[in-house]
């Protein structure tokens, strides 16, 4: 399964489902992921100001001035290599 990105009520956040268990639940916050790799690759994303991590998803969330034609992709290819490849 590839990676889902889903709009939220929230026009700054994406929720991004890759198809299998990512941990949490868990908000991850710059400077603030506990050694886990994949957080840090996704909240150093610049424009990023957090991601919350459960069941099958991830939430991105954004500032709100920053655009998510850069974000987005840049968060699926992190996601697709952690968990598809």
């Amino acid at each position: 399964m590839s990676v889902v990105i889903e709009n939220t009520p929230n026009p700054n956040a994406l929720k991004f489902t890759v198809g299998m268990p990512v941990g949490g639940p868990k908000t991850y916050l710059p400077g603030q992921t506990d050694g886990n790799e994949l957080a840090e690759g996704l909240v150093t994303i610049p424009g990023v100001v957090s991601c919350f991590m459960t069941a099958d998803f991830v939430t991105i969330s954004k500032l709100p001035d920053a655009d998510w034609n850069l974000i987005a992709p840049a968060a699926e290819n992190l996601l697709a290599e952690h968990f598809h490849s």
